[in-house]
């Protein structure tokens, strides 16, 4: 997840939105970066941990995020609910405490008419047929009305976890954790605070990396030198939560930090620009190579440098053993560094560098530079596997011309 982002709880007994579909974690394993999930109608599935990362329809359940403390806020109560859930909460708890004790008001001594019914009675009947038969209930109703009620999606587990919750939070415990009252947020940090906040941000992301205390300074003075003096500023930790759920905890470097401000949607990098981002990659040719004149045919690794913008191959490098740092160095070198003109090409291919004699440019590359346009990537993105370290041999430098003819 990105920064800032609300962070996938994968604990066993924590619910994950996996395509529209609440799931709930089951187990896991991580020494295998496995998670088993399971869902209310006993369907089970197992997924890996970089699956339900990666995922773009993958989200914390509101039932795992509104769970106590681990909201970040106080316990659910029945204030919370919005106009005209109270009842529909009520409703669901009459259902409970009819399978729970037989009776729709809970109490044995006040029964309601033709209560207790045959099917929940509890001097005849088991918890566990009782709720088979709420679940049987439930479901011969109408769906429209069920629906509308909340009830249409009501299994034996869920009347299970209905329990449980009630047991804990009484009537707000048989809520939906979507009819929650949502958080007020922080109704101190103004459209001015605001600014503020994003503009020390842009400012500290291209220095040296300074602690929290200095931040809230920079905040205050920009306030004040802004906005006048009588404009409030919140209190240090209130910025401090703050500025963690806006920017995550900071605990990168700041070259790091600098890298993941690219834009994204969804998690997806959005490029518009050629250099923004680079993408490196090793892949083995289908074609084998002979080490010298008289060697062995040996299989070769061919290193690539692609602009994710524009799609174009900005440079490559051939290598007869895998490739090592050094040879991603190179690569970079050559990406950064214009390609020379041929013999072949005339004066108009020759690059104009506006400022700039042409005599330094060609010092500095070492070579009359063509008109291809160059630049230096912002983002270098490579696959998660790492290159072993080999020594790499002095015959297989070749000359890419050579090696491609």
């Amino acid at each position: 997840m990105t920064a800032g982002a609300v962070v996938l709880e994968l604990a066993a007994g924590a619910a994950v939105v996996l395509d529209g579909t609440e799931w709930t974690v089951e187990r896991r394993e991580p020494h295998l970066g496995r998670v088993h999930l399971i869902r209310a109608d006993g369907a089970r599935q197992l997924v890996s941990m970089r699956f339900l990362a990666s995922h773009p329809d993958c989200w914390p359940s509101s039932q795992t995020a509104s769970a106590g403390a681990d909201r970040g806020r106080q316990p659910r109560t029945v204030e919370d609910l919005r106009p005209g859930r109270r009842e529909m909460a009520g409703l669901r708890m009459a259902h409970l405490l009819e399978v729970a004790t037989g009776f729709r008001g809970g109490d044995r001594l006040r029964p309601g008419p033709g209560e207790p019914r045959p099917e929940y009675n509890p001097d005849t009947t088991t918890l566990t047929s009782r709720r088979h038969a709420k679940v049987a209930e439930l479901k011969a109703m109408d769906r429209d009305q069920a629906r509308l009620l909340g009830l249409d999606a009501v299994s034996y587990r869920t009347l299970v976890r209905w329990e449980n919750s009630r047991r804990r939070s009484g009537l707000a415990g048989c809520a939906d954790d979507r009819w929650l009252r949502e958080a007020g947020g922080h109704p101190a940090v103004t459209e001015e605070v605001r600014e503020a906040i994003f503009a020390v941000r842009e400012e500290t992301l291209r220095r040296a990396k300074v602690s929290m205390r200095t931040k809230q300074a920079m905040i205050c003075q920009y306030v004040r030198e802004t906005f006048g003096p009588d404009t409030p500023v919140p209190s240090y930790p209130t910025l401090c939560r703050v500025w963690r759920e806006w920017f995550g905890p900071g605990g990168a470097r700041q070259r790091y930090a600098r890298s993941a401000e690219l834009p994204a949607s969804n998690g997806h990098v959005l490029v518009h620009r050629p250099g923004q981002v680079v993408a490196l990659d090793t892949t083995v040719l289908p074609v084998m190579l002979r080490d010298g004149v008289f060697g062995d045919p040996v299989k070769c690794h061919m290193t690539i440098a692609l602009d994710v913008y524009s799609h174009s191959l900005v440079a490559f490098r051939l290598t007869l053993v895998s490739d090592t740092s050094v040879d991603v160095a190179m690569l970079l070198r050559d990406v950064m560094m214009p390609l020379p003109m041929r013999e072949d090409w005339g004066e108009d291919l020759e690059w104009p560098y506006p400022g700039i004699p042409a005599a330094v440019v060609a010092e500095f590359a070492g070579h009359k530079v063509a008109g291809l346009p160059f630049f230096t990537p912002e983002t270098i993105t490579t696959d998660y596997a790492d290159p072993p370290v080999m020594p790499r041999r002095t015959a297989g430098l070749l000359d890419h011309k050579a090696c491609m003819s």
